[in-house]
């Protein structure tokens, strides 16, 4: 082995000694094990995870909010305000939303689910919610300390 070899693989160049005790790590296996199976749950539904997590969160803001715009979708899916729209724009080919001229803020878009949109939105969260339990099962009473993390770390 050369020198210059050797004195690579002296420095310490990560912090954790394993692998499995790196939170960040961790967090991205768990996370694509877990969007591999939301795929596998939505696809039957003509969703991707993304259409589901906007369709959902316009909903939402809709029986929450007066008005549902989308740069309030965008804010409350902590999501790319260009994305969302490109994705209410699908949802709205699918006519699962509609979006509309705000009457009085020209560069706002209201959104809003259409019949089609919360029959499909009721199926896609029973398949979902049925999802999560199963695979958040494993916690047992760790679930909760597991979902209190998660509500912190969201606020950064």
């Amino acid at each position: 082995m050369s020198e210059r070899m050797e004195e690579v693989s002296k420095d310490k160049i990560f912090r954790y000694d394993k692998s499995d005790d790196s939170p960040g790590f961790l967090l991205w296996q768990v996370t694509n094990l877990w969007q591999r199976e939301i795929r596998k749950v939505l696809e039957p539904l003509d969703l991707t995870h993304a259409q589901f997590v906007l369709l959902a969160v316009t909903h939402w803001l809709e029986l929450h909010e007066e008005e549902t715009t989308q740069i309030k979708i965008a804010d409350r899916a902590k999501t790319d305000p260009m994305t969302t729209s490109t994705v209410l724009r699908t949802l709205e080919s699918k006519k699962l939303v509609k979006r509309i001229s705000h009457e009085t803020d020209t560069r706002a878009k209201l959104v809003k689910t259409t019949s089609e949109g919360q029959k499909v939105l009721k199926q896609a969260v029973k398949v979902v919610e049925d999802f999560d339990e199963a695979f958040f099962s494993i916690l047992g009473g760790k679930r909760k300390d597991m979902v209190t993390g998660l509500q912190i770390l969201s606020r950064k």
